[in-house]
């Protein structure tokens, strides 16, 4: 920070006084956007209240009340419950997020009364004089007033180029530094600059995309709204006009069918449990800026990986410093001594305007050897040039000439080989090795076209993280693929990840020599680690995952990992990475700890398969209650249930079980689509359920068994087929599934004797009890054979399936 106040005194920026930051305060002309695309409280209250199936709620409450079944209102405390709860939990995932995320909130150093301080972005005014050095990304429309940045503006205009931003070049909010330093004044702030119009738009079109469960549960949410209101219309109709039922009877019997074909808990259940794994992750210091993410990694089958920061730890360390023995082009050593080699070397450090891991570790090592005056600066710099990740160098000219540090391949070009040998010991330990080289050509930024002497190489070490090893073992076990994805060495890539325990590690390709996207697809398929990977190649190799039908999640740390990270199904970043990459991403790791990947999966494999297993609990009701109301609209006969008996139903063989069971421990890997799944489960109970009370209904008729009666047989039957269903999809079961499944019995026999009034349950003859019996055994019969006929062809299908994946992924596991 002393470093950055000096330069500003030195160009004579002093910023804004107290005053001047004071009256804009005041004018409102601060960085606080009013934008925001996540819900506020009054926004969650509104969407959990005013729903269209509540509506529908109100209207046969009100109904009921006027017909004066007010038994039938027994649904009314499990509606105002669920949306009471949806309202506590969103609002504390709400609060649980915003205390996550600002401590992940970007920061800017600003020049105010000729001093630099770093403050939150929001803090900041118009006028304000900011300080962009690569990672940052640019918080508000502003205009370069001194220096020299390159600035990746992808996020915003889908360009991937990097673009140089001189003296009075305007800067876009919402793009990142590459690379470079420079100071800019604030011109747009707030809801006037670019990215705050961006999202406002992005709002008004209608919020963020979705994931393949939230849309599967609104595609069943919105076929029921659609087909609800004509089937209530056709059974009132028939019931009253056609059977001649009085307006009471007619209007429970519609408003029985009705609830019936409502999954009012369905969202309820997903919002808790997307809420509650949201606050479980955020205790463990993982911080999700999209809920989607959840379910993404959970699917996950290719993770790709940066090395630096993911694989290691951030912090580089210098080890050694060596000249070069083939410095000249005949094979020669230069006359250099290694002590000039280090003081050249120290130099550059000092001059370079670079803050990335490498070339803090050269600045420790300067400012070490300054402290123990080991040695002394002899140069100023001329001019600097930032790394590059495109180029993979950087450069600083002093007054004797122009010095490069950076990747050897991109330095040497094709004179690689000359020096190669030197750098293999090294590349094998899994050092870092960069070449430092003397250039005579011009226009260094542009690229090397002039002659390079290479003079010798800095080895810097990266240890592996502590429990990378056995993060990457979880990930094997669960059949997800890992690609490392590295502008460094591809050998000293590869020995790393060796190290770490990733499969097939020893299989690499330097990135350089895939120069086609038809290089680049074939290469996915036979390669685990990439080296020499350039931002845009890191972009087309996810792309390349993609094309193969893999789910890939990106992980990274820097600004040359955000094009992958934005193409990425799903995207992580370590927050003591660049702050540019920690916003761009979905999933933040707030303590960088990559042992934390392995939670976040499995949180998303426990919500998903849970929401699966107890949606088809919910769908089984819908499946019956729609085919019921089909049938007796078919048949002309009016609907044998009341809404007390529906509401008795789900809420012990439904209800009560599905939330409980949507809390359980679940590793399981997500296989196939959600609604195929939900559909494949609650379809025999839902058959089972509609043929039985069917039947009853023909026998009532025939035996002359009065409608309270067969309501009575009807409940109790839907009951056991009920709890058939709930032991078949609790499987395996354990002590907590046996414990939900008893406690939901006990609810529903105490119900049964104790309040049978209030459910609407009559006292049913031998005969009637004969024949519950019956079609209690017979439902059982039919629920097992119509499960064993379900899962035969669904087994038939998936074996198709996998025949056909097997043939698109056979290339790509070969080296896994």
């Amino acid at each position: 920070m002393n470093q950055m106040n000096k330069d500003s005194n030195s160009i004579n920026i002093t910023g804004l006084t107290d005053e001047e930051v004071r009256q804009r305060v005041e004018e409102g002309l601060t960085n606080r956007a009013d934008i925001s695309t996540d819900k506020t409280t009054k926004e969650i209250v509104i969407s959990n209240v005013f729903t269209y199936f509540n509506l529908i709620f109100l209207v046969i409450t009100i109904l009921l009340i006027m017909v004066g079944s007010f038994r039938n209102l027994t649904f009314l405390p499990i509606i105002i419950g669920n949306t009471v709860i949806g309202i506590v939990q969103e609002i504390r995932a709400k609060k649980t997020l915003e205390k996550m995320s600002l401590l992940n909130a970007p920061h800017a150093d600003v020049i105010r009364n000729g001093s630099v301080k770093q403050i939150s972005t929001d803090e900041l005014v118009k006028d304000d004089v900011i300080l962009l050095t690569a990672g940052k990304q640019i918080c508000a429309d502003a205009v370069v007033i001194s220096g020299n940045i390159q600035v990746n503006e992808s996020l915003l205009t889908g360009e991937a180029d990097e673009v140089e931003k001189t003296e009075g070049s305007t800067l876009m909010s919402g793009s990142f530094v590459v690379s470079g330093e420079c100071y800019a004044r604030l011109e747009k702030v707030g809801n006037e600059s670019y990215i705050s119009k961006l999202s406002l738009e992005a709002k008004s079109m209608g919020g963020k995309e979705q994931s393949e469960m939230i849309r599967s549960i609104n595609l069943i949410v919105k076929w029921v709204g659609i087909v609800i209101i004509p089937i209530g219309l056709i059974l009132f109709w028939q019931s009253h006009f056609v059977n001649g039922e009085s307006i009471t009877k007619s209007v429970t019997s519609t408003v029985a069918a009705i609830i019936g074909m409502i999954p009012e808990g369905l969202y309820l259940l997903t919002t808790v449990a997307l809420a509650l794994s949201t606050m479980k992750l955020a205790r463990k210091k993982v911080l999700l800026h999209d809920m989607k993410s959840i379910e993404t990694l959970a699917r996950v089958d290719v993770l790709c990986v940066d090395k630096t920061g993911t694989i290691t730890e951030p912090d580089m360390k210098l080890k050694e410093i060596f000249l070069c023995k083939n410095s000249g082009a005949d094979g020669t050593q230069t006359a250099l001594t290694l002590d000039e080699l280090k003081s050249l070397i120290l130099d550059y450090a000092n001059a370079s305007v670079d803050n990335n891991a490498t070339m803090l570790a050269l600045k420790a090592y300067a400012a070490d050897a300054l402290t123990n005056n080991t040695s002394a600066l002899h140069r100023t710099a001329v001019s600097q040039q930032a790394f590059s990740s495109s180029l993979k160098y950087g450069s600083v000219t002093f007054s004797d000439g122009t010095y490069l540090l950076g990747a050897p391949e991109f330095i040497m070009h094709d004179d690689f080989a000359r020096i190669e040998e030197e750098i293999i010991p090294y590349a094998d330990k899994g050092d870092r090795v960069l070449l430092f080289a003397r250039y005579d050509g011009e226009n260094v930024e542009n690229g090397i076209n002039g002659s390079v002497t290479p003079l010798g190489f800095v080895a810097l070490a990266n240890p592996i993280r502590e429990n990378a090893v056995k993060t990457f073992e979880y990930f094997k076990s669960q059949g997800v693929a890992i690609k490392v994805i590295s502008g460094d060495n591809p050998r000293t890539v590869s020995r790393i990840a060796i190290q770490a325990g990733i499969e097939s590690a020893e299989s690499f390709v330097d990135a350089a020599t895939l120069d086609t996207e038809d290089k680049i697809a074939d290469a996915v398929n036979k390669y685990t680690v990439f080296g020499r990977v350039t931002p845009k190649q890191k972009k087309q190799l996810v792309k390349a995952l993609q094309a193969k039908g893999h789910t890939v999640a990106m992980t990274g740390d820097g600004v040359n990992d955000i094009l992958a990270m934005k193409d990425a199904d799903c995207s992580v970043a370590m927050a003591s990475g660049s702050e540019a990459a920690a916003q761009a991403a979905q999933v933040v790791l707030l303590d960088s700890d990559f042992a934390h990947m392995p939670d976040v999966v499995y949180e998303g494999r426990r919500v998903v398969n849970n929401i699966q297993r107890s949606a088809s609990l919910f769908l089984v009701k819908n499946i019956f209650s729609l085919l019921l109301s089909l049938f007796s609209v078919i048949l002309m006969v009016t609907y044998p249930l009341e809404p007390a008996q529906v509401s008795l139903i789900s809420m012990f063989t439904i209800g009560v079980p599905g939330f409980l069971l949507a809390l359980e421990q679940n590793k399981d890997r997500i296989k196939g689509r959600f609604i195929t799944n939900v559909m494949l489960k609650a379809l025999p109970g839902g058959l089972t359920d509609v043929i039985a009370v069917g039947a009853l209904v023909v026998c009532g008729e025939v035996f002359c068994i009065s409608d309270a009666s067969i309501g009575t047989i009807a409940t109790l039957v839907l009951s056991v087929v009920g709890f058939m269903i709930l032991f078949k999809i609790s499987e395996p079961l354990n002590r907590m599934k046996y414990a939900v499944i008893i406690g939901n019995i006990a609810g529903l026999v105490f119900s049964g004797f104790f309040l049978k009034k209030l459910f609407a349950l009559t006292d049913l003859s031998n005969i009637c009890i004969l024949l519950m019996i019956v079609f209690g055994f017979a439902a059982e019969s039919l629920f097992r054979n119509l499960t064993l006929l379900v899962e035969k062809l669904r087994g038939s299908y998936e074996k198709n399936l996998m025949k056909k994946e097997m043939k698109k992924k056979k290339g790509f596991n070969q080296c896994h």
